[in-house]
């Protein structure tokens, strides 16, 4: 133990005396001098801290946590005494608080714990392709660290804490607290580690025993910030899939951060904060700049905090999505560790990865600070998708209450099915149709969730949609088929990271949800080698970056275009050749259009009826090199219907008329442009939610192609 010689030659003297016979001598010799007294500590608190010390070394651990108390309490009990504590006995403790705290870290070996690990995010067990090395935090700013190596050694950031720690609570035993000292105190205090680390510290605390009185600290901006907040509890929130913008189209997950009020009256939500993950994007950048700088971690994340109100209304009404929130089953004292938390992580600027690092994954690694026993994150794939996480929490017994808020859209459209069963029973009249439009604007009919002044919830007066992320079926989808192409059998094996198409089962999706991501089919084709033309036997016969559709129907309530976009590698008959066989080329489109919905819809509910029709105008552009000219380029009309024929049957038809442009060619029996018309068939049968049955058939009616007829059947498992 290292203790610094004092100006007072008595009080070198006391300090150095190790044997207990020997301190009533020195006491007795230090009362004589009325100039070395009044610096003195009283002889009991030295008497108990060289007690402390010299049993330490063969202390077990459950007496080391109790030497602990002894000693914290100590310090918070001198009083106005305490002003008159000379340097060297706060010196003194805080050795002795190091020299417990030190051994029982080394003993329960705190500085590897996860919990301590994943508060400085070290995450050993990260699945991120993107993220830093296992060995070293994801956090590169030096202020997050109180030790100079922190970033890459948990074990010195441990120390340093501990160091600072003792040093704080021992020295302001030694201040004191008269008024012209408030206004510095303070200010030191809001830079203490009690301060800036409020969550490492109640860790430390309740794994080393220290107790709470030893621990108050005057921190005004983190009080401020806890008491302006007021959590109770904390609730997910899942705003759906929105794919008119479409860094919004694999949906958004928040926190709700609900104060007593808000607890006892939910619908009160003037009360409550909203915690919002984000990207903290350039609003100037184009958006294929901005798409691919949020997947690359170009952009940093940014942690919001706003009124719930503020929040809700953006989703309910501006962009017109249903929401779900589900109440979180944590403790009070875990609420309030991941509120501390928060406090020590707002202000950090750290790469946001669209698909990884996002607002999903942020709620896991919160969670996973509080309850490192279920390594939540850990659990799921490289792409973190805020649907998942919510099925995740679920199956983990994690979530309570679910509530379900309709959006402004949803909500006229309740109303739009109400008058159209009214006006199918009375009958067509004049008034009708100018009602109907009444209806489904947003400026005549400003009805919504939210009350007048936006600070409640109305009591919802519509039956819950069937778009609830716990029933949908997991994303990713593995397909195998048998079927035939012309005169050649072959067998399908695919793969689909996500998501939904508009056959597969629709619980749990907003209604008429398409769009998939990073599929991959690979085909084995049963040839003869007698025959002309005859394909290899091995194809990729496609791959998918993204294909989706946004179908808003212009006679429903939802505002918004029906459009559509894919980019992908494909195989495709050049229809410009005799006989031509298929080619594997890169594709890019773009659809615009119109649809309808049309049926009987669900009364009482906001869901648009259940069949659909739509028609685009489409434009391809395509580049191969065994394709005529190494492009084409093609315009036309796709038109469709999608049949919903029970909860468990559904069947769509579309016919696309493409009119394909190679460039002007010099040979005579090769055209440089042509019609190409294709239709399919497609119809899906689910077992279950994890598993269906699907007929696709194609027919392409252009006659210089070597097949025109493909039928296939697939078993498809969702996973």
């Amino acid at each position: 133990m290292s203790i610094k010689p004092m100006s007072t030659s008595g009080t070198y003297t006391l300090i150095n005396i190790g044997q207990r016979a020997r301190l009533p001598l020195a006491i007795a010799a230090l009362l004589f001098s009325a100039n070395t007294q009044a610096f003195l500590p009283t002889p009991l608190l030295v008497t108990e801290g060289a007690l402390s010390s010299e049993l330490s070394d063969n202390m077990s651990p459950s007496d080391a946590k109790a030497a602990v108390r002894i000693e914290t309490s100590n310090l918070s009990d001198t009083g106005e005494n305490s002003q008159n504590n000379t340097a060297s006995g706060s010196d003194m403790t805080t050795e002795q608080l190091l020299s417990t705290w030190r051994r029982q870290a080394k003993t329960d070996n705190l500085a590897q714990h996860i919990t301590w690990r994943r508060l400085l995010y070290f995450y050993n067990d990260q699945s991120s392709m993107f993220s830093k090395k296992k060995t070293e935090s994801l956090v590169d700013d030096p202020n997050f660290f109180l030790s100079d190596s922190g970033q890459k050694d948990s074990a010195a950031e441990l120390d340093a804490t501990l160091v600072a720690l003792a040093t704080e609570l021992t020295s302001s035993t030694a201040t004191g607290n008269n008024q012209a000292n408030i206004h510095i105190k303070t200010q030191a205090n809001n830079n203490s580690v009690l301060c800036r680390f409020p969550a490492r510290v109640a860790w430390l605390k309740e794994k080393l025993a220290i107790d709470d009185a030893s621990l108050s600290a005057e921190c005004s901006e983190l009080d401020d910030w806890m008491s302006t907040l007021a959590p109770e509890q904390l609730s997910i929130v899942f705003a759906e899939e929105y794919l008119d913008n479409p860094l919004s189209a694999f949906g958004h997950t928040l926190l709700r951060i609900d104060s007593k009020s808000s607890v006892a009256n939910p619908n009160q939500i003037s009360q409550a904060y909203a915690l919002n993950y984000t990207v903290d994007g350039d609003p100037d950048d184009s958006f294929p700049i901005y798409a691919t700088k949020s997947m690359i971690g170009s952009y940093d994340s940014a942690i919001e905090i706003d009124t719930y109100p503020e929040k809700l209304a953006k989703y309910l009404q501006d962009d017109e999505r249903d929401t779900w929130t589900y109440q979180l089953n944590l403790t009070p004292s875990e609420v309030q560790q991941i509120m501390r938390h928060v406090w020590e992580t707002k202000s950090l600027k750290m790469p946001y990865y669209f698909t990884t690092d996002n607002c999903a994954s942020e709620i896991l690694r919160l969670i996973d600070v509080v309850r490192p026993q279920q390594s939540l994150l850990n659990q799921l794939a490289y792409v973190v998708v805020p649907s998942d996480v919510i099925q995740l929490l679920n199956n983990k017994k994690l979530l309570g209450n679910a509530t379900y808020t309709p959006a402004d859209n949803t909500l006229r459209q309740a109303q739009l099915n109400d008058v159209k069963q009214q006006r199918a029973q009375l009958g067509y009249h004049n008034s009708a149709k100018q009602t109907l439009n009444e209806i489904k604007s947003a400026q005549l009919n400003p009805v919504s969730s939210l009350s007048d002044d936006g600070q409640r919830l109305r009591k919802r007066q519509i039956d819950v949609s069937d778009n609830n992320p716990i029933d949908r079926h997991p994303l990713q989808l593995g397909t195998i088929a048998i079927g035939q192409r012309g005169d050649n059998d072959y067998i399908d094996i695919g793969v689909r990271a996500g998501f939904h198409d508009t056959l597969d089962h629709a619980s749990g999706y907003p209604q008429f949800f398409n769009l998939e991501g990073l599929a991959a089919t690979l085909r084995l084709y049963d040839t003869d080698d007698d025959k002309p033309n005859q394909p290899d036997s091995v194809v990729l016969q496609n791959a998918t970056l993204i294909r989706g559709r946004s179908f808003n129907p212009i006679n429903a309530g939802k505002k918004g275009k029906t459009w559509g976009a894919s980019i992908e590698a494909t195989r495709v008959n050049d229809g410009s050749q005799e006989g031509g066989q298929d080619h594997l080329v890169g594709s890019v489109g773009y659809e615009t259009g119109w649809s309808w919905a049309f049926g009987t819809p669900s009364i009482g509910a906001g869901e648009m009826p259940p069949q659909l029709c739509y028609t685009f105008l489409a434009g391809t552009a395509q580049v191969g090199r065994a394709i005529n000219k190494g492009f084409r380029v093609g315009a036309g009309v796709n038109a469709g219907c999608r049949y919903q024929i029970n909860n468990q049957l559904r069947a769509q038809a579309e016919l696309q008329l493409p009119y394909w442009y190679h460039g002007s060619s010099d040979k005579s029996n090769v055209r440089g442009h042509y019609w190409q018309p294709i239709s399919s068939l497609g119809l899906q049968y689910d077992i279950d939610k994890k598993q269906a049955l699907r007929i696709n058939a194609n027919y392409d009616w252009q006659e210089r192609v070597d097949a025109n007829e493909d039928i296939q059947l697939s078993y498809r498992r969702y996973f």
